[in-house]
């Protein structure tokens, strides 16, 4: 008999009748195409490794190095003696790379998040966001205590107006985030147009491509790349290495005074424990293989296997997401029937969750296919075929 108070228990079954209840699965093995859960052999089309480094033995490699110089905890934050040389020269590296004066590291992307909107907006001013914007951001506003406003999704129209409205009688520079690609429906942000806004109502803009760097634009520089911007254009940029970089953590890219602006005011950084080093070895090791000819090459080899999943499943009778990123999600609708779908996906030996609200809006639970560099046509094929089969016996 459960000794927990009544709410909780009637939270939770309200959440399963809805078919919103969540738990955890235990996957063996490491994080490629071909998984294992509970004895059962899946290819997974869920994972935010785009470029398959998550295995790769390089990053392996030098996190076996980097933890026999520099041990697996940092032991403190980066304020007190927890920054070390391998800290500090992923954060010169990635600051070189992007074309940023310098790079704070983070413990994971929620909390840069967190950190950069809890420092720099407040009562002052607002936060401007769009209405898709991932969870971390709309979090860190709430976090400030700063107004915010949201507007409709990539229309600038809209971010004009709100935006507007917002620069009147403040203190201090609004704030307009966004996500760079957005994470559930697989487009890319009017970058180029929000940061013309940015500029004509003195706002700074903020963009979380956690999705996009390493994986887009030709040299893996994410969605600004794709947009033709710079540093200038986007004061505030923040990176994760869960995605495509297949390690963990994150940064935020931003000018020396920023950088110092958040190292005083920034309370997630300032009171949590920095990265381990093994990880920041591994990190860097990503970061080259992002920079060099084979970094190129796998980001060649995921646009083909976009292009070949869009064709492919363009005959069958679903709704995609108009999206040109690893993230090509299909729209069911209803909760329970993306969970039917998924499940009799499993059934054909395809691992692909159904994502429902409220992590979607109410009506829009779907299917979020992603495709990496390391899956091949046979297994797309096989994963398009199965789609038929599970959405010709829908109800």
């Amino acid at each position: 008999m459960s000794t927990s108070p009544e709410w909780v228990i009637a939270a939770l079954e309200e959440r399963k009748q809805a078919s919103l209840f969540r738990q955890t699965v235990i996957m063996e093995g490491a994080q490629v195409p071909g998984i294992e859960i509970d004895k059962k052999d899946y290819i997974a089309f869920c994972s935010n490794d785009y470029l398959g480094l998550a295995n790769h033995p390089k990053l392996i490699q030098a996190m076996h190095e980097s933890a026999q110089t520099y041990g697996v905890g940092s032991g403190a934050s980066h304020l007190v003696n927890g920054h070390n040389r391998e800290h500090q020269n992923l954060e010169e590296e990635l600051a070189q790379w992007l074309g940023y004066e310098r790079v704070i590291l983070f413990s994971t992307g929620y909390m840069a998040n967190l950190g950069v909107l809890a420092a720099f907006a407040g009562k002052d001013n607002g936060v401007v966001q769009d209405k898709l914007n991932h969870a971390s951001l709309i979090d860190g506003a709430q976090l400030a205590g700063a107004k915010m406003r949201r507007y409709l999704h990539s229309d600038l129209d809209s971010a004009e107006k709100v935006l507007t409205r917002f620069t009147q009688n403040q203190s201090k520079s609004s704030i307009l985030a966004t996500d760079g690609i957005f994470s559930m429906d697989g487009d890319m942000a009017p970058l180029a147009g929000l940061a013309s806004l940015c500029k004509e109502n003195a706002a700074l803009l903020m963009v979380d491509d956690a999705h996009g760097l390493a994986c887009c634009g030709d040299t893996g520089k994410g969605s600004m790349e794709l947009e033709g911007l710079t540093a200038e254009d986007v004061p505030l940029l923040i990176g994760t290495f869960g995605k495509a970089f297949g390690t963990s953590g994150a940064f935020v890219a931003c000018s020396h005074d920023f950088a110092d602006y958040l190292t005083q005011f920034s309370r997630p950084y300032i009171y949590t424990t920095a990265m381990s080093p093994a990880i920041v070895g591994a990190t860097r090791a990503s970061l080259a293989i992002i920079k060099s000819e084979e970094g190129l090459h796998l980001r060649q080899k995921l646009r083909a296997n976009i292009a070949f999943f869009r064709r492919a499943v363009s005959e069958l009778p679903i709704t995609l997401c108009d999206s040109e990123t690893a993230i090509q999600p299909i729209l069911i609708g209803d909760s329970q029937l993306a969970l039917d779908v998924s499940n009799r996906l499993k059934q054909k030996g395809i691992w692909c969750t159904a994502i429902r609200p409220p992590t979607v809006p109410k009506g829009s639970a779907r299917l979020r296919i992603t495709l990496s560099a390391q899956h091949d046509f046979e297994q797309i094929s096989y994963l398009v075929n199965s789609l038929a089969t599970a959405l010709a016996t829908r109800k």
